[in-house]
């Protein structure tokens, strides 16, 4: 079957940092996400074009590039033609579904979507674990160089990012009828900004702690211990001071656990924060969970909106 000449995907945005699990784990998440329609253009290519040409972008307010070598959905577009080795011409248009500067991967988003599409027009000659890298490097260009957004996006689900040199992704189950609400409030975190404020070095207590919390984490996912997954996600390291950054935070994640979730965290830079629910004990567990943190951001003085969804969603898919 010969390849198509266009196609649309979608690719999730996605939680990451997910408790200790620093630039290592991460979750697609239902609802917010990104829209790339990538097609082929027949014929050779002059020395004076781009092989990636960026037509234009809707849905993100005139803040992002529209230069392809700038935008993550044009970067990644071209690593994998350069995987691929292909000449061919790629024009690319972006349509956000999801704000910029949330913590639910944005960027990463547009770098899967991307990937996934170019992948498509070549025949899907890559498999979504190996357009990890791609996706990687043009998230590398806007907020440095982390899978745990863009590996969800691309493969769905849970997965922990091992390694990116070279990438190790490895997927993890997530248990029956686990929910997660997602809050975010009315303003913008800037990755580089958070990732400024982190500390440069960390006590080895704190490390064996933290390395701990990992491990009883991935356990708990694998054996469907809610209450140990809640325990896990008591990160003291990086949470902490990025809490700082966000007002209400810790107010949001008391109020999560206090109207029944099984723990609550900040995802990547924030300002969202997610809470985990046991979906097994009814919807309501979930809409009350988050009624209760849009009430403590409202607070600390912030609107906010909520999402419900699934643990476990597919990644960048046709639509």
């Amino acid at each position: 079957m010969s390849a198509p000449v266009q196609v649309r995907v979608f690719a999730p945005g996605s939680i990451s940092n997910i408790g200790p699990g620093f630039d290592a784990l991460g979750m697609a998440v239902a609802g917010p996400g990104d829209t790339v329609v990538a097609r082929r253009i027949p014929g050779g290519r002059t020395e004076d074009q781009r092989q990636v040409r960026l037509l234009g972008i809707e849905g993100d307010g005139g803040k992002l590039p529209r230069v392809a070598e700038k935008n993550t959905a044009g970067i990644a577009a071209a690593a994998v033609l350069a995987m691929a080795g292909s000449d061919a011409t790629i024009e690319l248009e972006l349509y956000k579904g999801m704000a910029i500067g949330t913590g639910l991967g944005s960027s990463a988003a547009s770098a899967a979507a991307a990937a996934w599409a170019v992948n498509l027009l070549l025949g899907a000659p890559f498999t979504r674990e190996q357009l990890v890298g791609a996706a990687v490097q043009a998230e590398a260009a806007v907020s440095g160089r982390h899978g745990d957004n863009v590996s969800p996006s691309l493969l769905g689900g849970l997965v922990l990012v091992r390694s990116l040199d070279p990438p190790d992704i490895v997927r993890i189950p997530v248990p029956a009828g686990l929910m997660v609400v997602v809050v975010t409030p009315s303003f913008e975190l800037a990755t580089r900004a958070a990732r400024a404020a982190l500390p440069r070095d960390v006590p080895l207590r704190a490390l064996v702690r933290y390395s701990a919390n990992t491990a009883a984490l991935v356990a708990a996912f694998h054996s469907g211990d809610l209450a140990l997954l809640g325990r896990a996600l008591n990160e003291q390291i990086v949470v902490p001071i990025r809490a700082e950054l966000i007002p209400g935070a810790r107010q949001v994640m008391a109020a999560a656990v206090a109207a029944g979730a099984a723990g609550s965290s900040i995802s990547g830079a924030g300002p969202s924060i997610f809470a985990f629910c046991d979906g097994r004990r009814g919807p309501g567990v979930a809409s009350a969970v988050a009624l209760a943190m849009i009430g403590a951001f409202r607070a600390a003085g912030a609107a906010a909106t909520s999402i419900i969804s699934p643990a476990d969603v597919p990644g960048a898919r046709e639509v």
